[in-house]
């Protein structure tokens, strides 16, 4: 996020190490971010290029990258890969998005920008792309207190991100590209007439059921829609030219769905040439700036939202913070940042510190006891116990189903020092600290590995039962003592008072145990007589 223009920003040594490029391949242009990191882990614009390509427009009907598209992408990113390194960058990397993830020779044109140009392109996913456009508007508003929907709008596709503040509840990839469309539905140069009138009706219906099918509706409702790419930047610079207003930046400009209905009102009654010539138009978007501006119309209606605030970065932005948290690898593996990182996620959502802290030691305990005896893995035990403390986040969603929901919040959060598969492992162990056991079908469980499933259960296994020796939610379970002998898993609790409630919970979550295991678990007091 830019520093306030009167704050003093410190640099890094003036050495070309802290010198990045990204590259973003979309499906209507081609990108170039080149940065230079600041201290504090933000950055300052060196360079911005960006280079219309059209590469997704033969994809509706071939299904396939043309050749004349990929050798204009291609030409283009032989020029950026010289200007990055004018700038002696130390770390360039590129991604391509939708046209080159679904198109049959996505495979084979990355094969030519590796041999030809000499870069590595990662193909990354709709989820992916959604997580990206949030790191970037995250570093450009303040959402504390915010319900947001953000969409990406691509030449073909859009990525949809709900978020209450600053963590990610639900991310969504449609088919919804502004190229992609106008190419479905014939009405991009040369359509006009009848044949355009109904063009418009099937681009509205075409809309309108790829959210109802693709989406679901925010929990909560959301303030405003935040919206990055091309097409909510002409969005602005059309309202700004009509309204005649001047020297205001488009960052953070204000669209009304009334007035957005009114502009799209008036785009679809001009022919192309006159959509060309319209002040604020970017001339290669006219053609498909009527259905990016029907995308906009149909999320504010699909998500009841009255207000558009237009983002002017987006995944090249996210891509290039990601970038720059690599450059402080070390302090983000301090495991103080870590902890403090933990603790504010519990603090924000959950309203369960105590509850959390508690179940995580007995977590903790019963699993160092039951390692060896039940083959155990020792690495899990701090994946547990980070799970425990942050199981009940998805309360800040609402309490019904909230395991769900933390599931999504662990799993979309940024928690410093833990790896990327790390935190899938922690966020599926909370999912299943309460409700339906773990189950192969379940989308979340079914992308990892047979090893990783059987750890996932085990963990919650013993979550379940942690969690129910804290059931009064009291604390008053000081320990437990685990054993296992030929007939049954042991758990001798530790406590000053009688602790009837929380054994009595702990015995209504053993199902999970005992099925995994297939052995009883037998609970008592410490000092109750055995």
């Amino acid at each position: 996020m830019p520093a306030h223009p009167d704050q003093k920003q410190i640099y890094l040594a003036a050495d070309m190490s802290s010198r990045l490029a990204g590259i973003d391949i979309g499906s209507n242009s081609v990108r170039l971010l080149v940065a230079e990191v600041i201290r504090g882990g933000s950055y300052r614009i060196l360079d911005e290029e960006r280079e219309p390509t059209r590469l997704a427009r033969s994809i509706s009907a071939s299904g396939r990258l043309d050749d004349e598209a990929m050798n204009r992408t291609i030409e283009a990113l032989g020029t950026f890969k010289q200007i990055a390194a004018g700038y002696q960058v130390s770390a360039l990397r590129t991604i391509a998005t939708c046209a080159v993830r679904e198109a049959k020779n996505g495979a084979d044109f990355c094969r030519r920008v590796r041999d030809e140009v000499g870069l590595e392109v990662e193909v990354i996913t709709g989820e992916r792309e959604g997580r990206l456009a949030f790191t970037s508007v995250q570093h450009a508003f303040d959402l504390t207190g915010k319900n947001i929907v953000i969409a990406d709008i691509g030449g073909g596709s859009t990525e949809i991100v709900f978020a209450t503040g600053s963590l990610i509840e639900s991310i969504f990839s449609t088919p919804l590209g502004a190229v992609r469309l106008t190419e479905q539905c014939g009405i991009g140069s040369g359509a006009d007439g009848e044949a355009f009138q109904r063009g418009l009706l099937q681009l509205e219906k075409e809309i309108t059921s790829c959210l109802k099918r693709e989406t679901g509706r925010p929990l909560f409702a959301p303030h405003f829609l935040v919206g990055s790419g091309g097409t909510f930047t002409t969005l602005a610079e059309l309202m700004m030219a009509s309204k005649k207003e001047a020297d205001i930046p488009v960052a953070g400009y204000k669209v009304s769905h009334a007035e957005l209905r009114h502009l799209l009102d008036r785009l679809r009654k001009l022919p192309l040439k006159n959509r060309r010539s319209l002040p604020g138009m970017s001339a290669d978007r006219a053609d498909i700036i009527i259905a990016g501006l029907t995308i906009i119309d149909g999320l504010m209606k699909r998500f009841r939202v009255n207000t558009v605030i237009v983002h002017t970065r987006g995944v090249r932005d996210g891509l290039i913070r990601e970038m720059v948290d690599e450059c402080f690898g070390d302090e983000v593996t301090d495991p103080a940042q870590r902890e403090q990182a933990i603790e504010r996620l519990a603090a924000a959502c959950s309203g369960e510190l105590e509850h959390g802290r508690t179940v995580a030691d007995l977590a903790g305990r019963i699993h160092e006891q039951w390692s060896g005896p039940l083959g155990l893995l020792p690495e899990d035990r701090p994946l547990l116990e980070t799970a425990a403390r942050l199981q009940d986040v998805g309360y800040v969603i609402n309490y019904d189903k909230h395991h769900k929901h933390s599931y999504h919040l662990i799993r979309n959060s940024r928690l410093p020092g833990i790896r990327g598969h790390d935190l899938e492992l922690i966020a599926n162990v909370a999912r299943y600290h309460r409700g339906a056991f773990p189950k192969k079908k379940h989308q979340n469980l079914a992308r990892l590995s047979a090893d990783d499933q059987t750890r996932i259960k085990k963990m919650a296994a013993i979550l379940r039962l942690a969690g129910g020796l804290d059931r009064s939610r009291s604390q008053q379970v000081k320990d437990v003592i685990a054993t296992v002998d030929d007939k049954a898993a042991h758990l001798v609790v530790v406590s000053d008072a009688d602790p009837q409630v929380d054994i009595w919970g702990a015995e209504r979550r053993t199902d999970l145990f005992e099925k995994l295991f297939d052995m009883p678990v037998r609970i008592r007091w410490a000092n109750q007589p055995t």
